[in-house]
Order: structure tokens, then C-alpha cells, then sequence
């Protein structure tokens, strides 16, 4: 896999539908570029087929990945580089130095909530699962009885406990460039250990937590969510990790597991109550602004009520809304193009 672009779409408003472009037929700097996340694209993708109905250039959004992303919107500052990055989780502080070191001020804009969900296909049961058993499931290496930490041995779901199903643990998921595989990491797997830590009374290093098996039992499956859940009515006894949007708008083909006993809900990752709920972002190159036709536009249209609000497109489209009084500070600064000065 590249570590850039596994997938990439272009998304153009033409009247008032969106078309599908290859990333080589729409060059023009006089349109709006976007990259990163594909968890955030369907979201952008909506602002940017409203903001073309309005202004009559769609911007060009692209999937290559949280990570990936931001390496393109961190390279520098001209038409080569893209103006804005969709990101599924903040921006770390070496991708900010990154940034600054290319003379890149980036202006910061959480645009909503979201869950990571485990889902399967509606034709066989549901599961609960807690984090601990989910680290148990896919981490590199586990602790055994002893507290050794050992190569993971289990092969079923009920290797790891007798409640969960007697059937191999097949996991399809984001790759390294995802901001989903990091949010996966770090609220679920680093977590998990955590709690695994505290019963078996041993210390394990925060890295070894988060190291993924690589023995078949993850599948790493690129960037299209829609290729997941394909395969997940392909093969009923196989588990997809994605999005809580993009699980809602397949929920007449596939169901998500309870975490800890929560299901993953609006109202309970809204209110934090749902382990593997996080946030949204984007990121905009306050250097373009005046310089990229529109682009200023493009930021209001996305931080309007009208957007992301309450009964919002995008909450249509799955965003779990940020309170008023947030949402509201959110778009004060990002209509002033405050940028970024530190994390």
C-alpha cells in the first residue's frame, strides 16, 4: 500500500448532482482542494455540493487518509498543496512542526462528533464485547495468565471469553494512514490494555498495546468503507471497524456491537457515554485564503447552522452535532481564519 493515496475521489457539483472524477481531470486552482479522511468525506462532500449550488465551483474532495492528508496539506504553501484536510482525529503535534516548518498556518475547525463502530451483517447476531476483550482480539501481542505478554493466541472470539461466538476472528479495518485505525488505537486497543493491566496486575508499554496482529486475523482494508461492508454481507461470521455515520447509512445491511454494554448511539456519543466516540475536524491553509477563489466561503458554508447544526444536512447525513455554545466558538474562529499557534 502507498502510504499517501490507497483510494481517492473527486467529488463535483454538476447540476446539483455529484459526478465522480479522477483527481487528473480537475487541476484548475480556480476550484477548492481537499484531501484526508475518508471517515470526514461525506461530509465535506456535502458542503462542497452546496457550496457549489451557490457559487457555482465545487471544491475537489478527495479520500487518501487522515494521515496521508495531512502530509499533502502540510507539504507547503501554493496550487501544488491542498487547501483544506478532512481529519478524523487532531492533528498530532509532529504533523503541526511539519506544517510550520513548510511555512503552513493551519486554521482548526471541529466540525462534530463521531464513533468508531465494530459491525457484522444483519444476517447473523449481534455481539457485546468490552474494550479489554477487543485489545484481546486484535493486539500483536497480549499477556497470558502469567502476565507474560506472549504472541496472541487466540483464533475464535471465544478463545477470548465463552460468552462471546465460537467462530475466527476476522476484522476488517482502516490501514496506518487512517485517522480511524489511530482512534481505533488509541481509544480502543491502548484502553483496553489498560483494563487488561489493571486485572492481571502487570505493566505493558503503551506501543506494544496498540501494535495490530498481522497474522490474517486483522485485514487491513483500505479507505472505501463501502468495499467493508460488501464483504461483511459476503462473509456473515467477519466484524468491519468504521465510522458511526457510514454504519448508519447501511444499517438495513449491517448491526454494531455494544462497547462495555453502550451502543453506539447520537445521544451516547454526543455525551461521551460511547467508549469509541471522538471527534471531527478540518483543517484549512489560512495562507490560501485570498488566494484560492472562495475558500473563505467554503469555510463559512461549512461551519453555518444550516451545515452543522442541530437538524443540520450534515447531521442528516450522520454528524453527531457539537453543543450550540461550541458550535458557535467554532464558527466565530474559523470565520476569522484564527490560525493554529501551538497544540
Amino acid at each position: 500500500m502507498t502510504s499517501v493515496a490507497l483510494i481517492s475521489w473527486a467529488v463535483l457539483a454538476v447540476g446539483g448532482t455529484l459526478m465522480v472524477a479522477t483527481p487528473a481531470g480537475a487541476q484548475s486552482r480556480d476550484r477548492i482542494q481537499v484531501t484526508g479522511s475518508s471517515t470526514v468525506f461525506p461530509f465535506t462532500a456535502a458542503v462542497a455540493e452546496r457550496f457549489g449550488q451557490k457559487h457555482g465551483k465545487a471544491p475537489i474532495v478527495e479520500a487518501t487518509g487522515t494521515g496521508g492528508g495531512m502530509r499533502l496539506f502540510c507539504g507547503g504553501v501554493g496550487s501544488h498543496t491542498p487547501d483544506v484536510v478532512n481529519a478524523s482525529r487532531r492533528m498530532t503535534p509532529s504533523e503541526f512542526d511539519a506544517c510550520r516548518r513548510n511555512g503552513v498556518t493551519p486554521i482548526e475547525v471541529r466540525v462534530g462528533f463521531d464513533g468508531i463502530v465494530i459491525a457484522n451483517s444483519r444476517a447473523t447476531g449481534g455481539m457485546q464485547i468490552t474494550l479489554e476483550q477487543l485489545y484481546m482480539a486484535l493486539a500483536a501481542e497480549v499477556p497470558n495468565a502469567q502476565g507474560q505478554l506472549v504472541a496472541n493466541p487466540h483464533r475464535s472470539w471465544s478463545d477470548i471469553s465463552p460468552n462471546l461466538p465460537a467462530q475466527k476472528i476476522e476484522v476488517l479495518g482502516p490501514p496506518p494512514t487512517s485517522g480511524t485505525r489511530d482512534a481505533l488505537n488509541e481509544r480502543g486497543l491502548l484502553e483496553g490494555c489498560k483494563e487488561a493491566q489493571r486485572r492481571l496486575d502487570v505493566r505493558i508499554d503503551a506501543r506494544a498495546c496498540q501494535q495490530v496482529r498481522a497474522d490474517g486475523a486483522y485485514v487491513e482494508a483500505g479507505e472505501n468503507d463501502n468495499i467493508i461492508v460488501q464483504r461483511l454481507q459476503a462473509n456473515t461470521g467477519a466484524f468491519g471497524i468504521f465510522g458511526y455515520s457510514f454504519m448508519e447509512e447501511n444499517q438495513d445491511k449491517i448491526q454494531s456491537a455494544r462497547i462495555d454494554g453502550v451502543e453506539g448511539t447520537v445521544d451516547t456519543i454526543a455525551s461521551g457515554r460511547y467508549p469509541l466516540a471522538r471527534s471531527l475536524f478540518i483543517y484549512v491553509k489560512r495562507d490560501h485564503i485570498g488566494v484560492i477563489p472562495g475558500l473563505q466561503a467554503f469555510v463559512d458554508e461549512y461551519v453555518s447552522e444550516a451545515a452543522m447544526g442541530e437538524d443540520g444536512y450534515l447531521e442528516r447525513k450522520g454528524l453527531v452535532p457539537l453543543q450550540r455554545a461550541e458550535r458557535e466558538a467554532v464558527a466565530r474562529a474559523a470565520r476569522s481564519a484564527t490560525g493554529m499557534t501551538g497544540l
